[in-house]
């Protein structure tokens, strides 16, 4: 951490070309000798990232930023802010702490945060932004969480895990065990020192593996904003034996959407089948990693077009976790039908439980993306191959 980054004159001029272009920064001379052109430029980029996923970090004075990749691989403030409201207590440690933000929104539900950060570098970066942030009641270690604790006698009300997800041989991994630390091989450590373990893994992660791989998981919450799915989250409560709810939300900058079911429930709910009726349904992401496909008929009295389409139809107009669609007509998938109505048209395009994909039938149809129309091209109860030409309904 180079302090005389804090300087004045240089955080002027980061704030003052936040709209430069990089590369122009970086073939131009600083005009302050201590503090070489790329730093400021790293430090430049980084704060652009932080517009939007952290704004309390970008309008607050005098915030020093790792390199843009701690800022790629953080939790964004929406996402922290819901996660800090899945635990409470006196104490939390943050055993991963990174850039702090999850641990700056456990410090509003909790008493006292401790936050461990094995990078000493982002460690004492981390430790400068709390007291710009004016937050008093964290506690930040740089060292190795794992080691903290094992050296620790300390008991928390929660412990919250974030594993990164690469590993030095294998790159990029999806399972917990591959990723570090390894929570899995770690868990009864963890469970010395609490009986709560929150911990976030890869969106990507198969959530019966994720089960397979801890035990005691009381809750999972799937947290996307704006339909796409960021965080994966497993809830364990230690000595919990009975069903594991689920819990998802798709966070919204109008409305947050959100549905909860248990696995139990999914996998013995009896499903009801329809043709389309006059409103079509696509679940949001969250729901469809969650993969609550079988519960949404009887919680949102809704019937499935087929057990495959995950796509859902009503006569009446219902609140919806999800797009909603008014159908306009229901079409049978005929090369000449299709043509005569969408040939060098525009509509906007999505398959589900189908032979072709969005490009095959772009191609083959002369259809153009945008426009008013939405064509769902999927499988029908009776097997067959269908288009449900429908409006987006603007709730």
């Amino acid at each position: 951490m180079n302090k005389l980054i804090l300087n004045t004159a240089n955080q002027n001029f980061i704030n003052s070309h936040l709209g430069s272009n990089i590369v122009s920064l970086l073939l131009s001379k600083s005009n302050y000798k201590e503090v070489d052109i790329k730093e400021l430029v790293e430090q430049i980029e980084a704060k652009n990232k932080c517009k939007l996923k952290l704004p309390t970090w970008f309008n607050t004075k005098a915030i020093y930023y790792p390199n843009k990749l701690n800022i790629e691989q953080t939790s964004s403030e929406v996402t922290a802010e819901y996660k800090s409201t899945l635990v409470k207590g006196k104490s939390i440690i943050d055993l991963t702490g990174g850039f702090g933000v999850d641990a700056y929104y456990f410090s509003k539900q909790f008493e006292k945060v401790t936050h461990c950060e094995v990078d000493t570098n982002l460690a004492e970066i981390v430790t400068h932004n709390f007291k710009k942030l004016e937050v008093d009641n964290i506690k930040s270690i740089s060292g190795n969480g794992i080691e903290h604790l094992k050296n620790s006698k300390a008991k928390f009300d929660c412990i919250y895990m974030d594993p990164s997800r690469r590993h030095d041989s294998k790159g990029k991994v999806f399972y917990l065990k591959d990723c570090f630390p390894d929570v899995t091989e770690h868990l009864d450590l963890l469970l010395e020192h609490s009986s709560t373990i929150l911990i976030k893994a890869s969106p990507m992660l198969d959530i019966s593996i994720g089960l397979n791989e801890l035990k005691w998981v009381k809750e999972i919450h799937i947290v996307a904003f704006e339909n796409n799915v960021k965080e994966l989250l497993f809830l364990i409560e230690q000595g919990y034996n009975n069903e594991v709810k689920v819990k998802t939300i798709n966070i919204k900058r109008n409305e947050n959407q959100q549905f909860e079911f248990s696995l139990i429930e999914e996998k013995n709910n009896d499903i009801s089948y329809s043709l389309p009726k006059d409103y079509l349904y696509e679940p949001n992401s969250a729901i469809m990693k969650a993969g609550a496909f079988n519960t949404i008929p009887n919680a949102l009295n809704v019937d499935k077009l087929h057990k495959h389409s995950h796509l859902y139809t009503s006569k009446k107009h219902i609140k919806f976790p999800g797009r909603c669609f008014e159908i306009v007509e229901v079409l049978p998938y005929s090369k000449k039908e299709i043509t005569k109505k969408f040939s060098k048209g525009k509509a906007n395009i999505t398959t589900r439980n189908f032979s072709e994909t969005v490009a095959q039938i772009r191609t083959k149809f002369k259809i153009k993306d945008g426009g008013e129309l939405f064509l769902f091209f999927t499988t029908n109860k009776n097997n067959e191959k269908i288009v449900i030409v429908s409006t987006k309904l603007k709730l």
